[in-house]
């Protein structure tokens, strides 16, 4: 069964856990199947190989800048509730105050004693006057807040940007390096089971074979440290076409099975 072609632009999972400017190729040709796409395979061959990408720079400088790029989340909650507190304080006081004034008047229309009032009034007239500081305290803390939220914001969108830059970049890196060692997986599918070098076509995006097959003779092609983990699928592909054959000359490596073990 033929697979469908790499896509040009296809979404790559490797670069959701890529912490570096390019992904260790052991962390993209370790396991096969791989999960993702033939360029990024033949890419990390390449790089296994030595080899880098015209706009490698480029690459480490973007991530640095990505990386260099801090913006915490601000929380904009608190001084809210802050601000309406201290607004509803005010408003109650200002309501009291009111209200003590009256009385206050009241008393000495009728020529009564008013000291009583008048030691409450001055009383919640201070508390009104704490209460309106703590106010313009509130807000000015809001303002800030918003201040540094709406910075955050500008230093998240940046950062987005240029992660963005960053990713296309990185597809711009792998179809160099994919096709500059194509030739050489063209050739590595002869010695894969099931592998068959007419299917190449003349670039990544033109290959029409099984992609396990595919996938095996990136890893042929690559020189890897480690060993690399046959899943299922690729054991029954290799199992399937000709069980005689060892896994190891497949890869051209030592293998090893899901669970840690070495195949024999």
């Amino acid at each position: 069964m033929s697979g469908s072609p790499d896509p040009t632009e296809a979404a790559d999972p490797i670069e959701a856990i890529v912490d570096s400017p390019v992904p260790d190729p052991a962390a993209v040709l370790g396991r096969v199947p791989t999960g993702t796409t033939l360029r990024s395979e033949l890419a990390a061959a390449a790089r296994s190989l030595g080899r880098s990408s015209s706009i490698s720079g480029e690459l480490f400088e973007l991530h640095e800048r990505v990386a260099s790029i801090e913006a915490e989340p601000v929380d904009l909650v608190s001084p809210r509730r802050r601000v309406a507190e201290a607004g509803g304080e005010e408003s109650r006081l200002k309501e009291r105050v009111a209200a003590l004034r009256g009385d206050v008047r009241a008393r000495r229309e009728m020529e009564a004693d008013a000291d009583g009032a008048l030691a409450d009034l001055e009383s919640a007239a201070a508390a009104l006057s704490s209460a309106q500081t703590e106010r313009i305290a509130a807000e000015q803390a809001l303002e800030r807040a918003r201040e540094r939220a709406a910075s955050a914001r500008d230093e998240r969108e940046r950062r987005l940007a240029l992660r963005d830059r960053l990713r296309n970049r990185r597809r711009d890196a792998r179809r160099e390096l994919a096709i500059g060692v194509y030739p050489e997986f063209r050739e590595a599918l002869s010695g894969v089971p099931g592998g068959d070098p007419a299917d190449a076509g003349a670039a990544p995006s033109e290959y029409d074979g099984p992609r396990i097959a595919a996938s095996l003779a990136a890893v042929r092609l690559a020189d890897l440290d480690g060993s690399v983990t046959l899943g299922e699928a690729a054991s029954s592909w290799l199992t399937a076409r000709d069980g005689s054959i060892a896994p190891a000359s497949v890869i051209d490596g030592e293998p090893a099975s899901p669970d840690g073990l070495g195949q024999r």
